[in-house]
Order: C-alpha cells, then sequence, then structure tokens
C-alpha cells in the first residue's frame, strides 16, 4: 500500500471510507505507510491481513492487528497488489467477497506489478472503477463490493503433475522449482534423525527427505500461510512438523542433525543475496556442532564467504549450468 496515493485518493473523494466496520489491509508489505488509513479510520478499526509472516509480524509489532486470513465481514478493504497475476486475482475477489455489499473494495499496485492490466480486467468483470490515481509509479482505484462478477477469480487448487496440492502466490505453483528437484535428487539415501525444511514452500522437498531412510522427525518452515497449507495437504506422515514462521528467525525445540533448502533469493522483483545468506546463517545456529547443511543455490549468489564464515567444511556436490549444490558440514560457533 502506497501511503502518497491512499491520501491522495481521500483527499480528492476517489474514494471514500465507510463510518462503522473494520478495514481490511490486504498484503501490505513491511514498511508500508498506513499512515493515511491510520488517520482516517483510526488504527482500532484497522486490520492487517497477510499470510507472509514476516510482513504479518512487522505490522503486529507496529500496534496493527493482523492476521493471515480475512475473517469479514469488513466495511472496507485495501489490497496490496502482489506479482503474481493468479495471486492478485484471487486476492481480490477474497477481499470483495469478505467485505458488506456496497462496501469500498481499493486495489493498489505498482506498473511493474501488473495494476493497469488488473484494473482493466476488472472494469471486464462489471466493476464500475473510481477514477484512478497515478503517483509514485502506481495506480489506485476502487469498486464497490458486490457490482462486479469475481467468481472466476477465486483462488482454487491446482495438482501438479507429481500429485502436489499447490494455490496461487506459493513459490513454484506450476510445479516443482528445478533447483530443488535436483537438490532432492542429490540427497544421500540415508540421513541423519532431526532435521529441518527451511522455505518448506508446499512440500516437494520435504516430501523426497521423508522418502530417506533414517529420518524421525522433519520441521516445514514455511512464511507462506497458503503455502504451508498445502504442505500440510501434500505430507500426511506424523514424523513432520509444520511452522510458520520467518525461517531467519525461527529456533527448534533442540540442535538439527541437518537442514535441507533452497533459500529464496528475491525481495519483490529486486534480487536480494542478503535473504539468502540470512537462511544459511540462521541454518548453521539451529545445527548441532557435527550437524550438516544440503543447499541449492544460482551459481552467481555470492554465498562461498559466508560458507566459509559458518561452516568449517563445505563443497559443491553437484548441480548444472544456473545451479549449485552444496555440501556445508559442522557450523563455527560465535566466539562469545
Amino acid at each position: 500500500m502506497n501511503g502518497i496515493r491512499f491520501q491522495l485518493a481521500l483527499d480528492s473523494g476517489a474514494i471514500a471510507l465507510p463510518d462503522t466496520g473494520r478495514v481490511a489491509v490486504i498484503r501490505p508489505r513491511a514498511g508500508d505507510d498506513l499512515g493515511p488509513l491510520d488517520r482516517a479510520v483510526g488504527r482500532a478499526r484497522i486490520e492487517v491481513v497477510t499470510g507472509f509472516r514476516p510482513d504479518h509480524d512487522a505490522f503486529a509489532a507496529a500496534g496493527y492487528p493482523a492476521r493471515a486470513d480475512l475473517h469479514g465481514p469488513y466495511g472496507a478493504a485495501v489490497v496490496s497488489l502482489p506479482r503474481a497475476r493468479a495471486h492478485a486475482r484471487a486476492l481480490v475477489a477474497a477481499a470483495a467477497a469478505a467485505i458488506a455489499p456496497g462496501g469500498p473494495v481499493v486495489v493498489d499496485g505498482q506498473k511493474t506489478d501488473g495494476i493497469d492490466s488488473l484494473l482493466r480486467d476488472l472494469r471486464g468483470q462489471g466493476a464500475d472503477l473510481s477514477a484512478p490515481v497515478a503517483k509514485a509509479h502506481g495506480r489506485l482505484a476502487a469498486f464497490a463490493a458486490g457490482t462486479a462478477d469475481l467468481s472466476g477469480w477465486t483462488a482454487r487448487p491446482h495438482v501438479t503433475p507429481e500429485g502436489f496440492t499447490t494455490l496461487p502466490g506459493a513459490f513454484s505453483a506450476e510445479g516443482p522449482d528445478r533447483g530443488s528437484a535436483l537438490l532432492a535428487a542429490a540427497l544421500p539415501g540415508r540421513l541423519p534423525a532431526r532435521l529441518a525444511d527451511l522455505g518448506a514452500g508446499w512440500g516437494y522437498l520435504s516430501a523426497a527427505i521423508l522418502a530417506r531412510e533414517g529420518v524421525q522427525t522433519l520441521d516445514l518452515v514455511e512464511a507462506e500461510a497458503d503455502a504451508l497449507a498445502c504442505a500440510r495437504i501434500n505430507i500426511p506422515d506424523p514424523r513432520a512438523r509444520f511452522h510458520w514462521a520467518d525461517a531467519t528467525r525461527f529456533r527448534p525445540d533442540r540442535p538439527l542433525d541437518a537442514v535441507v533448502t533452497n533459500p529464496p533469493f528475491h525481495e519483490g522483483r529486486a534480487p536480494d543475496p542478503g535473504l539468502g545468506i540470512a537462511f544459511l546463517r540462521a541454518a548453521a545456529g539451529m545445527l548441532s556442532p557435527a550437524g550438516t547443511l544440503w543447499l541449492v543455490a544460482n551459481r552467481h549468489l555470492p554465498y562461498a564467504p559466508v560458507l566459509a564464515e559458518t561452516f568449517r567444511d563445505h563443497e559443491e556436490i553437484g548441480g548444472d549450468a544456473v545451479f549449485r549444490l552444496i555440501r556445508a558440514h559442522r557450523p563455527i560457533r560465535p566466539r562469545g
């Protein structure tokens, strides 16, 4: 949600918020400015709704009521547009369904994230959109809930050719990521007893881990609530434990024997190697002194210096022209 655009929309009368009822702010990013909405309706009426745990925790720490899913009815909603088209449509449809008829659904997004095409699609579904407010390389517009037929936009599970259930917005929702497939094939036939899959997504790597001998418990750590919900469907194994958590901050109940991960390296559109580096450091902190990390990463990412700082041994064990597979062993404990 862009605070400048939202304030302009309020000042111009492009959007009018109801005097009563909660206002759902759907999928804002940590750092987004909710100040104009806060001043317009009061913080007590705002509910941040996001399934991405780091954003959820950031807004909760700032004093906003926060939850992972919609719990209507609301008086109004503000949707911060995600990049994926199917995910964006599903969020707008869910927002409209959770609002009392006639309540405003505000859609806000950057041009690079497809806001113009989404607004065109809304008009095509019968939405009577307000005049868009354009500012800061994006647009904001609103329509009244119940005035558009968005039944075809509802999020529907997708079943991959391998039989895994996914949802729009999950990473690699159409099927296994190639890097994950390479890592799954490279894991040894026998694994140690206690493991974690950091950034487990909808469970592809976790299924490969649990197919190996020796595994007693597996912690699936995933920041996206919808992806984790799919993992619960895909991994009906009593050895699996599911955690809706930021992998960089997760702490197991006791040190692990091994960690497996295909860490993210994007924050929105921008590459952010620091995110993957945070995964590596977190993994090292979770492991026992003799623990092992199995990792897949794009070859251009600067992980070698971090691995050298955090593990006594690390080696490349495979990959292809794009991905490298790495095994790191025996984490180095910080002094002091």
